[in-house]
């Protein structure tokens, strides 16, 4: 048995093991978060630098190219998580630390596993090992209400989107009597209805899980209720994992199925780009606004799966760096502002630039970003996918989204205005932690470095798609 392909995984193991050693020994939240944040990083170096590629498990595990870049980006959302917590930890977790970061390392497992899954049984295990952990993170403010409430409603939808998903990966199964992606890529055929009832389960499935619409009715309470750290985590990494899923089934698993799919992601990408934009602009709350600016942003990432060419899934790939940077980075933002204020209602943020202006400046470039004004990453990302599906035939489409995105910039640009331009109630610093601090700058700078030289990710992820689709 070869082992080397799993040489991430199990080193991602060993580090939740270390974790629990020391939780064990001590209670200190400095600890616990210094070892998760330096353990990620090695991790996520060494899958940079050194990656372990080749297939084990009589072909049903794959580490490749493609899935060693989706790591990176699970790994670099996990890194910036871990130490962004830790003013969140100190103060609202007490004994309660070292379970938070081994529940978000047991997600990040279940991510690294689901990606280079290539049978149904060990793609739906991971996916529950990737799920479970965040119902749990959620709720995990015991002494909020909304927290609560935010756990519970993500578990409820989660559960039902599992169920829905098993009994997918079920019909296909009895369809094909096979759990292996290759043989279900040769064996489903178009004549057969469980075949074509698996696809619609498997996708309805799927899009609760990356909140594309009409399956995005937990996302503004969630982020809303959850502890803000957490809810960066949950905005990025799991979708990140969830689109690898969909470019995974779609270019193989349903390879041969003779289903108007494209068509289908076109159509929902749409509705979604439209319901999350629109839905945006009347949220006075900062977590709920990002929460449905996050449904657009996944509604511009479907035009490159409905493209599904290798350049489109290319600037996918490029696009959810970008979007871990800068949403994340926004997140954090409306963490220091619910530790400063009680509140991430617009309405306390004003003045904030004044109280602090390297604060204001951070939010500034992820709004700028999140927005697509030239020249930060964000542009290049939405400017790239849009290309792709323009040159994938998608053209009312993308003048679809090229609209809503000047649509976003009224919201976007209102928080800008609350920040700069509203008189402050107070003359009072604003507080940010170092560790908050630390992670805003690193995504500040990720941010600007990637707008003014894309190609430090763009041509690396050229490379990796038009592998990923040679090899399928």
């Amino acid at each position: 048995m070869n082992f080397a392909p799993l040489t991430l995984e199990l080193l991602l193991a060993g580090l939740i093991l270390i974790v629990f050693v020391v939780d064990l020994v001590s209670k200190n939240p400095k600890v616990l978060a210094g070892i998760t944040f330096v353990g990620l990083t090695i991790l996520f170096f060494l899958n940079l630098l050194h990656p372990w590629y080749g297939t084990t498990f009589q072909g049903t595990f794959v580490s490749n190219s493609f899935t060693g870049f989706l790591k990176g980006v699970f790994l670099l959302a996990g890194i910036l998580v871990s130490l962004g917590s830790l003013s969140t930890a100190e103060e609202q977790y007490r004994g309660r630390v070292g379970e938070y970061y081994i529940l978000l390392l047991f997600s990040l497992l279940g991510m690294l596993f689901v990606v280079s899954a290539r049978d149904l049984v060990l793609f739906f295990v991971a996916f529950e090992l990737m799920s479970i952990p965040l119902y749990i993170l959620a709720a995990y403010q015991k002494d909020s209400e909304a927290s609560i409430e935010a756990g519970l409603k993500l578990f409820i939808f989660g559960t039902f989107s599992s169920a829905i998903l098993v009994m997918g990966l079920a019909l296909l199964y009895g369809t094909t009597g096979s759990t292996r992606f290759d043989v279900l890529a040769q064996t489903l055929t178009e004549g057969e209805a469980l075949s074509v009832l698996g696809f619609l389960l498997f996708l309805t499935g799927i899009g609760f899980k990356v909140a594309m619409v009409p399956f995005h009715m937990w996302v503004p309470d969630t982020y809303a209720g959850a502890p803000a750290p957490f809810v960066a985590f949950l905005s990025v990494a799991p979708k990140a994992a969830g689109f690898a899923i969909l470019f995974i089934f779609f270019l193989q698993v349903f390879a041969n199925l003779a289903l108007p799919w494209k068509l289908v992601i076109a159509f929902l990408s749409g509705i979604t780009m439209i319901l999350g934009n629109l839905l945006a602009i009347p949220q006075t709350h900062l977590k709920r606004l990002l929460g449905y600016s996050g449904i657009a942003h996944i509604g511009y990432m479907l035009l490159g799966v409905a493209a599904g060419t290798d350049l489109a899934i290319a600037m996918v790939l490029f696009y959810f760096v970008a979007y871990v940077l800068a949403n994340i980075g926004a997140f954090l933002f409306a963490e220091t502002a619910i530790q400063n204020e009680g509140t991430d209602q617009l309405s306390a943020l004003h003045g904030y630039a004044q109280r602090n202006p390297l604060l204001g400046l951070y939010m500034l470039i992820f709004l700028l970003s999140l927005g697509g004004i030239p020249f930060v990453v964000g542009f290049w990302a939405k400017l790239y996918v849009f290309l792709a599906a323009l040159k994938a035939g998608y053209g009312l489409l993308v003048f679809l989204a090229a609209v809503l995105t000047v649509v976003a910039l009224y919201y976007y640009l209102n928080v800008a205005r609350q920040i700069y331009i509203e008189k402050p109630a107070s003359n009072d610093p604003v507080r940010v932690p170092a560790s908050i601090h630390f992670v805003l700058l690193i995504s500040t700078l990720g941010t600007v470095l990637l707008g003014l030289y894309p190609k430090l990710i763009v041509g690396p992820a050229l490379e990796i798609a038009r592998a990923f689709v040679a090899g399928l």
